[in-house]
């Protein structure tokens, strides 16, 4: 599905959208509890909370929707069965669950679209295959062995992905005991607690020490718990509303969460826009904007949406820490510059960099999304500042994170 954008200037309020990042976090968690847990959000789920989903119940949990959200019963540990566990192109739900299926041991296979395959599995293979884990990948299929998994301490680099650290802490959580080392500089650490705090919220202590997590106790349900709207998704709208003269507000937001991708208010209010608090979220509207220069190394997420909101700033900004974007579901660092080139701006990218000078040009223009939910909603953000109509290519794949992206934008003209 190809979206064609008229440039208009953009106003009202929408919900954040139900954070992935959350959600994951705690429907696994759920399925490592010791009873059923009822997890409430509000509207439609991304692909990749499908993917988990349809995993942990391919596990052994029991999944089924309910009012406002759905309940989960915890892995049948007796569970096996010889199915894919279909992970579409989840990272997320991959990296989380390639430890618990380990941790469960017997053989378990996963199936990986798109370019998963390629994305790393490195330091997190070889640690669980120190403790006598067996994982092997043929073309899309990766198959995970337990039977000999042995010790309940681990030791993984940070440096590579938080995903890693958390996927170990949901092992060590179905194990009952153990320890986590993470060593080196440690990337995206707001996430690494967000799996801390939703283990802490199914009652597993977890206390950490110079790097060193370390669990105890039985996980509890808490019987019922509320995701959080994502911060990640709201940022397309929180820098729309940096262009939109009568500005546009976001609610649904916990201004207490843990997520990383928080941050983007910060970054919004550096680059000029007029940012307003309210008690569920957040007001931006048009302001002078000008260029930054943004460490991302820990919001990753974050660089095509901010990357296009540059483009339509003064000056020039540079954006550092980006070497992780090489392997998303496209080379975001090649994308987002082929995105805000399109649309008559000037980007140039190279490994742990991203420059923008600000100004646009083109008067009509197509943008290849690459199938990348990210590129997209950034594409259609960048579309409100140029100087003529965007077509953004394969536009539904916004399904795989804010399926509800298209609706909320039509909402603000």
């Amino acid at each position: 599905m190809n979206i064609t954008i008229t440039p208009a200037n953009l106003t009202g309020s929408i919900t954040a959208p139900v954070s992935k990042s959350s959600v994951h976090r705690l429907m696994i968690c759920a399925a490592l509890a010791d009873s059923p847990t009822v997890i409430r959000y509000s509207g439609a789920v991304s692909d990749d909370i499908i993917a988990t989903r349809r995993c942990l119940t391919g596990l052994g949990a029991k999944i089924t929707d309910c009012d406002g959200g759905v309940e989960v019963t915890p892995i049948d540990k007796s569970h096996v069965s010889d199915e894919l566990l279909d992970c579409g192109e989840s990272g997320s739900t991959l990296r989380f669950l390639i430890p618990v299926a380990a941790a469960l041991g017997k053989n378990r296979r996963f199936l990986l679209h798109g370019r998963l395959p390629e994305r790393p599995l490195s330091p997190l293979k070889e640690e669980l295959e120190r403790h006598g884990v067996q994982i092997t990948l043929d073309g899309n299929i990766l198959t995970v062995c337990g039977d000999s998994m042995r010790g309940e301490d681990f030791v993984i680099d940070g440096g590579v992905s938080s995903q890693f650290v958390s996927g170990l802490l949901f092992a060590v959580a179905l194990l009952g005991s153990g320890s986590v080392r993470v060593t080196g500089k440690i990337e995206s650490r707001p996430y690494i607690d967000m799996t801390v705090r939703s283990l802490y919220n199914y009652g597993m202590k977890v206390t950490e020490k110079d790097g060193l997590f370390a669990l105890s106790d039985i996980s509890a349900s808490p019987k019922e718990v509320h995701a959080e709207g994502d911060f990640s998704g709201a940022a397309f709208f929180i820098c729309a509303g940096a262009l939109s003269d009568e500005g546009i507000t976001v609610h649904g937001l916990d201004m207490d969460s843990l997520q990383g991708d928080k941050r983007c208010i910060d970054i919004v209010r550096e680059m000029g826009a007029i940012v307003t608090s309210i008690p569920d979220g957040v007001t931006v509207r048009k302001g002078s904007l000008r260029g930054i220069t943004l460490d991302a190394a820990d919001i990753p997420d974050l660089v095509p949406v901010v990357a296009a909101l540059a483009a339509a700033a003064e000056g020039d900004t540079v954006i550092t820490g980006t070497e992780r974007l090489r392997l998303k579901e496209s080379d975001r660092i090649e994308t987002t510059c082929n995105m805000i080139n399109a649309i008559g701006g000037c980007a140039t990218g190279s490994d742990d960099c991203i420059r923008i000078s600000g100004g646009l040009a083109s008067p009509k223009s197509v943008v290849d999304s690459a199938g990348d939910h990210r590129i997209a909603m950034a594409a259609a953000v960048l579309a409100i500042a140029s100087k003529g109509s965007v077509t953004i290519t394969e536009a539904d794949c916004v399904k795989k994170s804010y399926p509800a992206f298209w609706e909320d934008y039509e909402k603000l003209h």
